[in-house]
């Protein structure tokens, strides 16, 4: 089987990074390892909305969803940043196809828990592999928008953390890498700032708790979290700017910080 990862990345990260990480993804596409990118976009889709004038409340740090908001979501996410990301993919000289989660039931959903609350904001219940499979098969890097669409046709705005992970398990992967804008999750020793190398669930939690991790890191750290599912055993958090950091990742290790489960 080919060599393939998963890799999750916000939409406004993904939008800044170098066209050397792009050239990167090419490098590894022409060596045959298959990269899978999933998407999230949160901050377009909060400057359109408040462009648009459509009020938005977030539960929990989930988006409270309803039709007018589910629009929106879906005209950015599977719209305005997949093909972004499509177009610096091609224009860096590798094939990509961009899909979203409802294009041939690729990620379908149920609604969350708290759906009273919360709206249309959906969980993973399962992930059609073949799709990906065969995007690859045709040679192509699969681009894909986390929205989630259940048998009636319900979409579903999905958390897109959640949505890498369930992708990553479904298609039997067990490691994920999560580019930020951050070199790992980084630890002060003897005063200075040096990047952990491998962490647990039950340590990053120890860390919020003691207030080493703080600020926006805790979302970034939480969201890597959620990618740990499944057959998911392990999640690399790396910055996309680092030069070559995706060929060290998938190839060698040593790179960013590991997340790992126990």
């Amino acid at each position: 089987m080919a060599q393939r990862f998963v890799m999750k990345c916000g939409g406004s990260t993904l939008a800044a990074l170098p066209d050397s990480f792009f050239g990167e993804l090419r490098e590894l596409q022409e060596s045959g390892v298959h990269p899978v990118i999933v998407h999230g976009g949160g901050p377009a889709i909060s400057e359109t909305l408040t462009k648009l004038g459509i009020e938005t409340e977030f539960v929990n740090g989930l988006r409270k969803t309803n039709d007018a908001v589910l629009d929106v979501v879906e005209m950015v996410l599977a719209g305005r940043i997949n093909k972004e990301i499509v177009r610096k993919i091609q224009t860096n000289g590798a094939k990509a196809l961009g899909l979203s989660g409802v294009d041939g039931l690729l990620i379908q959903a149920k609604p969350v828990a708290n759906t009273a609350e919360i709206g249309f904001v959906g969980d993973v219940t399962d992930v059609n592999a073949e799709v990906i499979e065969g995007v690859m098969a045709m040679g192509y890097m699969p681009v894909i928008a986390p929205i989630g669409i259940d048998a009636s046709g319900q979409r579903y705005n999905i958390n897109a953390d959640t949505a890498a992970g369930a992708v990553a398990s479904h298609l039997g992967v067990e490691q994920m890498i999560v580019v930020t804008d951050v070199p790992g999750i980084m630890r002060n020793v003897d005063g200075e700032k040096k990047v952990l190398p491998s962490v647990t669930v039950a340590e990053i939690e120890e860390m919020i708790a003691s207030g080493e991790i703080y600020g926006g890191m805790i979302p970034k750290v939480r969201a890597a979290v959620q990618c740990i599912q499944g057959r998911v055993r392990e999640v690399v958090i790396v910055s996309g700017e680092e030069p070559g950091v995706l060929s060290r990742a998938v190839r060698e290790g040593g790179v960013g910080t590991r997340i790992v489960q126990e």
